[in-house]
């Protein structure tokens, strides 16, 4: 098998993991799953807002899920744990499938649309995206956008924080896509300055030896002129006693003659 169509396989069988738990346990507000290859098998993380649902009563649940990983999708000695969204509303996937609920409830797509976005931004969210496309009031299929707040499209914020998912729902006048894009707070913008308050510690020693190199640098300079300063006083001292002497030649030159 080359490279390409091992990559390949190896992604849809993901999405296919992916599908599968999203349609087992919608109840527990799935938000995604994270698969990683170790030597000792492979290590399951499940996200979810109702993590007891999914390891059920003295983990029945959970010991099923591993047999279906390891007979149905041959992932080899599967290691399943479960996290706990603490914020639903950042995860796309939650949002998602609460839009998706709605709508199979008969709920008007404006007003779930709407109703989603609003839970997103006052959950403390930067920008939020929902689209829902499909056959929505006439024969002809179109999309309609819900957004608000400030949600970059490119970027490496955009690549690194955003948060992504799509779920299609199936009603009476056909399939419906939707698609949730969620930027979450606390998110680092290169575009953003911090001043910091309090001084760290190594910065607070960094300053401290610039300090002390800038005092022992002062004090070697006035060493120096105290130093020059003698040199120029012992240079001009017999010069003077020079002149003192011709004087006194002169005064008692001045006393000789008659």
């Amino acid at each position: 098998m080359s490279v390409v169509k091992h990559f390949v396989s190896e992604s849809l069988k993901k999405t296919e993991i992916n599908e599968f738990m999203r349609n087992e346990f919608e109840r527990a507000g799935y938000g995604g799953v994270d698969i990683a290859k170790t030597p000792l098998g492979t290590h399951i993380v499940v996200y979810a807002v109702r993590p007891g649902l999914i390891i059920g009563r003295g983990g029945e649940t959970i010991k099923e899920l591993a047999t279906v990983m390891e007979q149905k999708f041959q992932l080899p000695n599967p290691q399943i744990s479960v996290a706990e969204i603490e914020v639903p509303e950042f995860n796309a996937y939650v949002i998602a499938s609460r839009v998706a609920s709605a709508l199979k409830r008969g709920v008007h797509f404006r007003r779930a649309g709407f109703w989603a976005l609003q839970q997103v931004m006052e959950a403390g969210a930067l920008g939020a995206e929902i689209i829902v496309s499909g056959k929505l009031r006439t024969e002809r299929a179109r999309f309609e956008k819900f957004r608000g707040g400030y949600l970059p499209k490119s970027g490496n914020p955009a690549i690194k924080y955003l948060h992504k998912a799509e779920i299609h729902v199936k009603l009476k006048p056909g399939i419906l896509g939707i698609k949730v894009r969620i930027m979450p707070s606390n998110v680092p913008f290169p575009d953003q300055v911090q001043i910091l308050e309090i001084v760290p510690e190594e910065v607070e020693k960094e300053e401290k030896k610039g300090k002390e190199e800038v005092a022992q640098e002062s004090e070697k300079t006035e060493e120096k002129e105290l130093k020059t300063e003698a040199t120029k006083t012992s240079k001009k001292k017999p010069e003077a006693s020079e002149k003192e002497a011709e004087l006194k030649a002169s005064e008692e030159n001045t006393k000789e003659a008659p």
